[in-house]
């Protein structure tokens, strides 16, 4: 008898966590034993969709219209009535929910229809320095029930579950850390691009192209980034900067730029599909995270696979692969003039920077496949559902 798995996510956008989700179904849908329906909301925002991959892969996918990501009373009550249905029709065995709305709303519909194992996973807690105090509050006292539907929570760093713990959501026993997988294949290999992707954007040989992936939104971090860059480039004139990444902050990013005097040595590189992000990267010689919060960025790990050295706000799970001095730079949240030195540093002593981003390699090519990310998730299943009455007792 197969195991049915429902894992429901707000939305299916080009992002860590739905990639994270999408690599996990495809794990379990090739996997005999497991019969696996992805539920969401409709892919909506600039970021991209990811639900014409889930279809190719042959996934079943079930589309809840009114499950959005911003808050709206009426709507959010509807997504859950929708969501108890689907979930009488579907019977699962276990629901899994992604990301603070679809884990609020998901958890609750799962405990309401008596699922016999319900499992969350916190990409990035909705709770956060830069979050107003109120919000802060309910998101936290928010988090604490859906806690108390849940047989597990899965974090992508340890950082979140200390985070969690430390606000109270559930005992520290509750949670388990399985790291995001990704496709580590093509960022091992992506140094076979790097010619061609150079040549694409118009880098000369010596120039040294810092590089940022991410979507052109608050608390991303590229307004520091464009600071830091005025100084690196008087610096090193050899230097340029490549954002991968759109979103509604773009022209005012373009603004800072042209207000600084180095617009014409950013490329904004616009949206890009998830299968060309390996080559963007091949083009870089190093790359820079300056997101102010975030659960375990996935460009890190992804960054090191390709052999490029990282600089990154240590923030959340970042110190997770980061290690300072031995697998890249970490620097204070909204520091410029750490951003500074440490890009300096990785220009003027690349030999040092290539030994870390080899380190940083060995380190995350185990840790970071999905595959790995997909037999750790399948034997906590087995494990909770052994826990329980038969699968059949539903």
């Amino acid at each position: 008898m197969k195991i049915r798995v429902a894992h429901v996510i707000t939305r299916m956008i080009l992002g860590g966590a739905q990639e994270n989700t999408l690599l996990t179904c495809r794990g379990l849908h090739e996997n005999p034993d497991y019969d696996v329906t992805l539920v969401t909301g409709p892919a909506i925002g600039p970021e991209g969709e990811l639900l014409g991959e889930a279809e190719r892969l042959g996934l079943r996918v079930i589309v809840v219209p009114q499950l959005r990501r911003a808050v709206d009373v009426r709507r959010d009550f509807a997504s859950v009535r929708a969501l108890r249905r689907l979930l009488r029709e579907l019977r699962p065995h276990i629901v899994h929910t992604h990301s603070s709305k679809a884990g609020i709303l998901g958890r609750y519909a799962a405990h309401a229809e008596r699922v016999p194992i319900v499992v969350h996973t916190i990409h990035g807690l909705p709770f956060h320095p830069y979050e107003k105090r109120w919000r802060n509050a309910l998101y936290v006292w928010l988090e604490r029930r859906a806690a108390r539907w849940s047989d597990t929570i899965v974090c992508v760093a340890d950082a979140m579950t200390d985070q969690a713990v430390a606000a109270g959501v559930a005992d520290r026993a509750k949670f388990v850390t399985v790291y995001s997988g990704m496709e580590t294949e093509p960022f091992l290999e992506s140094a076979a691009h790097r010619a061609a992707m150079r040549g694409r954007l118009g880098y000369r040989d010596d120039e040294f192209v810092i590089g940022k992936v991410a979507r052109l939104f608050e608390l991303k971090g590229h307004e520091f980034v464009l600071d830091a860059a005025t100084r690196i480039i008087a610096a090193h004139p050899n230097a340029r900067f490549l954002f991968v990444g759109d979103g509604i902050l773009r022209p005012q990013l373009e603004a800072q730029a042209e207000r600084l005097g180095v617009r014409d040595r950013i490329t904004f590189a616009g949206l890009v599909p998830a299968s060309q992000v390996p080559s963007y990267i091949s083009a870089m010689d190093a790359l820079v995270h300056a997101s102010l919060r975030e659960g375990l960025a996935r460009v890190l790990p992804q960054a090191l696979l390709a052999g490029k050295p990282v600089v990154s706000f240590n923030v959340d799970g970042a110190r997770e692969v980061v290690r300072p001095g031995e697998t890249g730079w970490l620097v204070p949240p909204k520091s410029v003039d750490g951003l500074v030195a440490a890009l300096c540093e990785a220009i003027g002593d690349p030999q040092r920077a290539a030994a870390m981003a080899a380190r940083g390699r060995e380190l995350c090519r185990e840790r970071f496949t999905w595959q790995t990310m997909v037999a750790k998730l399948d034997r906590l299943y087995r494990g909770l559902l052994a826990s329980v009455a038969a699968p059949d007792a539903r």
